[in-house]
């Protein structure tokens, strides 16, 4: 997995920092997580063809995570995009999108399909061969959820020296990465571990936007390989954090330290959180809970 981020910003974009959306590239796929405004002009700076994209993930209704999502769809149009588009978010998305659509972008190249997500319960919202995602239900000021992306390979991978080796016919590749051996026209037995190398271990990324300080997310995301958890305010604002929906750096380090993640990014920050003084204080605060863990830039890049 590669994880892109595209916004680090909360409410307020900076200069430095636009509103919440980031790229997971899962085995070449490119899945994007919110889409705030300016998404598109922070995909083309990090090199992410916006024509690649199939699948969009909406954690909440508020602006900042989903007001350049039109935009984006507008731009697919433009450059002709037939296939089509899936979106996850709460139900009222749609509801609020479709006006917009249907004035603006009327002649839209490509279908969008809304798949509805109840942010209250956790479940499975998406699903194929080698990836499922599942969402985690939040505690904000509004109806929202996180999302648990679960990557595993099924497949062993051909030796390239082995395929020309034993001459593998085509028709026995699909076998023997499957993990069953071929047994070739004359009797002669190709063994899969002899030829191949085995699937690449699971990963794990949890994507945990707007919420409140919620110990109960522990279990879900127990042993993730990257956690990507809001960091709103530092300790100090704590009461505020927890009036608004949000958390501090130190609670987004607890719940990486109880649930024994093994990496963690901070992002969404206030923008009172501007100096590279104040950044360095709110790392050093999660950095005392739980020391793996870095802070959320934009265009910075997570490879695990």
């Amino acid at each position: 997995m590669r994880l892109t981020i595209l916004g680090s910003a909360s409410a307020k974009p900076t200069i430095q920092r636009f509103n919440a959306a980031q790229v997971l590239d899962v085995n070449g796929r490119p899945f994007l997580i919110d889409c705030g405004e300016g998404t598109q002009i922070r995909l083309k700076m990090a090199d992410v063809h916006p024509m690649r994209i199939q699948h969009i993930f909406i954690s909440h209704l508020h602006g900042d995570h989903m007001f350049g999502l039109v935009p984006f769809l507008s731009t697919l149009s433009l450059h002709n995009l037939l296939s089509p588009i899936h979106i996850y978010a709460h139900p009222d998305l749609e509801k609020l999108a479709r006006p917009w659509l249907d004035y603006f972008c009327r002649d839209l190249t490509f279908p969008i399909h809304f798949h509805p997500v109840n942010p209250r319960a956790c479940q499975v919202i998406y699903q194929d061969k080698s990836l499922t995602v599942t969402s985690l239900p939040l505690k904000h000021t509004v109806p929202t959820c996180g999302f648990l992306f679960s990557s595993e390979d099924p497949y062993y991978h051909l030796i390239p020296h082995c395929v020309e080796d034993y001459r593998i016919p085509i028709a026995a590749m699909n076998v023997l990465k499957s993990g069953a051996d071929y047994v070739c026209a004359d009797g002669r037995v190709i063994p899969f571990r002899e030829v191949t190398t085995p699937p690449r271990p699971p990963k794990r990324y949890a994507y945990v936007s707007d919420t409140a300080y919620k110990p109960s997310l522990i279990e879900s995301l127990q042993g993730v390989d990257l956690l990507y958890h809001e960091a709103t305010y530092n300790t100090a604002l704590e009461d505020k954090a927890r009036q608004r929906g949000h958390s501090s750096a130190r609670q987004a380090a607890l719940i990486a330290r109880d649930a024994k993640v093994k990496r963690l990014v901070l992002g969404h920050f206030s923008s009172r959180i501007s100096t590279a003084d104040q950044q360095q204080s709110l790392l050093d605060e999660a950095r005392e809970v739980f020391p793996d863990t870095s802070l959320a830039h934009d265009l910075s890049v997570f490879e695990f």
